[in-house]
């Protein structure tokens, strides 16, 4: 590689190599007395790079009034010649170099790889010697280390769970749980719906817990990158019957209901209070629907008789035990009949008005004549009082047997 440099130095007289106080060579020297004015000078800064692993980075270097001056690129850290001029100096062979007009000076970098992240400067060989550096930044999207991209875990109730996640990658990737259908989780008594860090750790597990769940690493570089963790929590049968006690009429056809919890799934089945096992048929009709671990069954009895009433019982059972509940049908009266409601003929009010107004008269003489008088009011108020009890006074059932005929002939 220097002698490379060496024998394109030998083509260009007056010049020769020496290295700066930093340590970086300087390619290129000028000994003899130049004006500023005239001398190369960058015309912008060399831009910084960011690019992805396996990507191609571009650096480019533009450089004026280059005349006869030469343009060289350099690693810094590693202080490797990377060209001179036209010419690659380095043996990588991901490294190459392109210009422009001799004012701008391209470095290419295909593939790029992480050991490429670092300085580069590029130099222009005039006394003092003129550089510019830029910075290769490679960034690497995050990688979840080790296992596969699934996986599955299977606890018992009431025992302590831990899930474990490690991601990789350049800036460092941020590790964060959550559930994948996107439900907040009971987390040691609080309730979040994302837990960060790379570790899920949950204090005796529950029921609740079951599901799948998503470890997510991102570190800003795309694309971001998951791992599934299907969560299985096993426990013993439970039931719950909403009613106990059921009640139909003959004739009827009846629905129970029974509602069972259990992981791994349980078998469920009806038996009568004999103990015979209910098969769906004609007379029958057993059915179930699953959520999760959760299933509720039903039992239709068809056209209810006398011999179907008694108890039932749904059962349930898996490898870690079993249980059952008792439903209990009772016979119901038949509906009644529908009973039809009499129909009233309304009363023209403003003939009632005119029958009022003729007799009012008669009520004012009957009064004067030391009768019994009752006015409308009267009547209204002895229709809603209690009837007292009759007794054997004269006077008492005359004035009631006066009062009936001053209301009858109100009425007609």
């Amino acid at each position: 590689m220097f002698l490379t440099a060496l024998l394109l130095l030998a083509f260009v007289p007056g010049q020769m190599s020496r290295r700066s106080p930093n340590g970086i060579p300087f390619l290129f020297e000028d000994f003899n007395l130049v004006s500023d004015s005239v001398l190369p000078r960058f015309a912008e800064p060399i831009q910084n790079v960011t690019v992805t692993i396996g990507k191609d980075a571009l650096m480019a270097c533009v450089v004026e009034n280059l005349r006869n001056y030469k343009v060289a690129w350099v690693r810094v850290d590693t202080q490797t010649i990377l060209s001179i001029h036209h010419h690659v100096i380095t043996q990588n062979p991901r490294v190459s170099l392109s210009y422009n007009d001799h004012r701008s000076w391209y470095l290419h970098i295909s593939n790029v790889q992480e050991i490429d992240r670092g300085w580069y400067m590029c130099q222009v060989n005039t006394d003092p010697m003129r550089s510019r550096a830029g910075y290769l930044q490679v960034v690497v999207p995050p990688r979840i280390v080790g296992g596969d991209s699934t996986k599955e875990l299977v606890v018992r109730e009431s025992t302590d769970m831990r899930l474990e996640c490690h991601a990789e990658g350049y800036p460092e990737p941020y590790v964060m749980w959550r559930r994948e259908d996107g439900k907040d989780m009971n987390y040691n008594g609080d309730i979040v719906n994302v837990v960060d860090g790379e570790i899920l750790h949950i204090n005796r597990v529950s029921r609740l817990h079951m599901g799948t769940y998503l470890c997510i690493a991102s570190n800003g570089v795309p694309p971001s990158i998951s791992r599934r963790v299907s969560l299985k929590v096993q426990f013993p049968p439970m039931l719950s019957i909403p009613n106990q006690l059921e009640g139909a009429y003959i004739g009827q056809d009846v629905t129970l209901g029974c509602q069972t919890e259990a992981f791994p799934s349980s078998i469920n089945y009806w038996t009568t209070d004999n103990g015979d096992m209910i098969v769906s048929g004609e007379k029958y009709e057993t059915s179930s629907s699953d959520d999760g671990y959760s299933r509720y069954m039903t039992l239709k009895i068809r056209n209810v008789t006398s011999r179907d009433f008694g108890s039932y019982q749904c059962v349930a059972k898996n490898s870690l035990g079993e249980t059952d509940g008792v439903i209990k049908l009772e016979e119901i009266p038949s509906p009644l009949a529908r009973t039809t409601v009499p129909t009233f003929i309304a009363v023209d009010k403003s003939r009632n008005k005119m029958k009022q107004e003729r007799y009012s008269k008669q009520y004012e003489e009957y009064h004067r004549d030391n009768k019994v008088f009752v006015t409308e009011s009267q009547l209204d108020a002895i229709s809603t009082s209690p009837k007292p009890a009759l007794n054997n006074s004269p006077n008492l059932k005359s004035s009631v047997a006066a009062t009936f005929c001053l209301f009858l002939l109100y009425l007609s």
